[in-house]
């Protein structure tokens, strides 16, 4: 058996992993246990509040208390990379390239940060939702009140990956979202549209989050 930690930034990554990656990652004797990352501590409060990246010490310092739990085999992350903050290792001196090249620089220098070989680094790319932009189908069916698949499939077709998809104030993949349904809530809409999508078609659409998956689900075989 082999336990895994996974440094959450939101209550919908932390249900996403025990709602999809665990059930799956079970079958490969791998199982994943999310952790919110700490925002904010405040005097007098007994515990902190949780959940957000606000800067990168408080990350730093979770992880270091997460790789001190001898029981865990890996210590992983699922942050979005879009709005992660500057002071992040490696964002001062972002190669010029594709997003997938900025992502692995971002990751080596964050691991060399780190500098634990039970650390395995992982940033979204650019962010939860563009997960959901692999079915552009299911994402329209959970707001029947309005017929915008075509809007839908037209974000996805203009891009190699749903992955690939902006990572801007305006065009991130949860904007895009957001212009087009104002209603739409991540925690719930969501995870229910993750899913219905489910891993093997965004493992199929999603390579830099394919990546990672196998890794886990290697965990027992191979070392990471």
């Amino acid at each position: 058996m082999h336990k895994i930690l996974i440094l959450v930034e939101g209550p919908t990554e932390e249900n996403f992993t025990t709602r999809l990656l665990l059930p799956y990652l079970s079958g490969f004797n791998v199982f994943p246990t999310p952790i919110l990352a700490t925002t904010r501590k405040v005097k007098g409060e007994p515990a902190p509040f949780k959940g957000g990246i606000t800067d990168y010490a408080k990350v730093r310092r979770d992880l270091m208390g997460l790789l001190r739990d001898r029981s865990a085999s890996l210590v992983t992350t699922m942050i979005d990379y879009y709005g992660l903050p500057d002071d992040f290792p490696g964002q001062q001196h972002r190669p010029a390239g594709s997003c997938y090249q900025i992502i692995e620089h971002l990751e080596e220098a964050f691991r060399q940060d780190i500098n634990h070989r039970k650390f395995l680094p992982y940033f979204s790319l650019h962010e939860f939702e563009a997960l959901l932009f692999t079915s552009p189908e299911i994402i329209a069916t959970n707001f029947p009140e309005t017929d915008l698949r075509s809007e839908l499939s037209k974000i996805r077709n203009a891009f190699g990956s749903p992955e690939e998809i902006n990572d801007d104030p305006r065009t991130a993949p949860s904007k895009r979202l957001k212009t087009l349904y104002p209603q739409y809530r991540k925690v719930a809409q969501g995870l229910a549209i993750a899913e219905q999508v489910g891993l093997s078609l965004m493992r199929n659409e999603c390579r830099h989050f394919n990546d990672w998956l196998t890794k886990l689900e290697t965990l027992g075989q191979a070392s990471v």
